[in-house]
């Protein structure tokens, strides 16, 4: 038997958060970002109801499943998050673009080149999430993090502009959602340098949650957090 869905009071006092992340792509064994999220959801925070989804790392798939996976939640705040295997820290994304343009295929063999994501659509959403204090907070527990201006133009930026339009229609429909993108860099499972062990990546993304629980709506920490180049 399915779980009831929670009263309003429950959910004012326990929000739902919907963490995603990817299945491996590329010929990695493993992908961080999917194991983040099915960890977080394991362990869960004693401020919210984590649930998590893992994407397929397909531009035809992967957000009608965000999608489903948002209708049936119905999440207060949603994180997806992605894999940028050559960071030298966890990025919290500022802005999508509606590009596709793909420097190798997808897991389907889609391989999109200079491809609007919505050609009516608008030529960049921005993040809901407080990205400038989720940096801070992370940075401040020791762990490297810094606001990123440029998601890709791959997968991962695909699914961040597709979720800012779903939250755009939840606003107009009445139904508020908070949302945005964090990368997360390399595990050791990946070669290279530099890595984060899954425990720093995991603990990143759990400050991440709290910080957002901690900041209201349409708010952020008053740091500097541009780039120069």
């Amino acid at each position: 038997m399915s779980n009831p869905a929670p009263r309003a009071a429950d959910r004012r006092a326990h929000p739902t958060v919907l963490v995603t992340g990817f299945e491996p792509f590329g010929g990695a064994p493993v992908n961080p970002s999917g194991e983040v999220a099915r960890r977080l959801a394991e362990l869960g925070h004693p401020d919210c109801r984590i649930v998590a989804d893992v994407l397929p790392v397909s531009f035809a798939r992967a957000a009608p499943l965000l999608a489903a996976a948002i209708e049936a939640h119905d999440p207060e705040i949603v994180i997806a998050l992605g894999l940028a295997e050559t960071r030298h820290a966890i990025t919290p994304e500022r802005v999508a673009i509606n590009l596709a343009d793909a420097r190798i295929a997808d897991n389907d063999g889609d391989q999109p080149r200079d491809a609007a994501i919505e050609p009516t659509g608008p030529a960049a959403r921005f993040s809901g999430l407080p990205v400038k204090a989720i940096a801070h907070d992370i940075a401040a527990a020791g762990i490297d993090a810094e606001v990123s201006l440029t998601a890709g133009s791959y997968v991962c930026n695909h699914v961040f502009y597709e979720l800012m339009g779903i939250v755009e229609q939840r606003s107009a429909d009445g139904r508020a959602l908070r949302a945005g993108f964090i990368h997360v860099p390399a595990t050791p499972q990946l070669g290279g340098g530099p890595t984060f062990t899954l425990d720093e990546l995991e603990r990143g993304i759990r400050i991440a949650i709290s910080t957002t629980l901690a900041t209201r709506p349409h708010h952020d920490a008053d740091l500097p957090g541009g780039s120069t180049h």
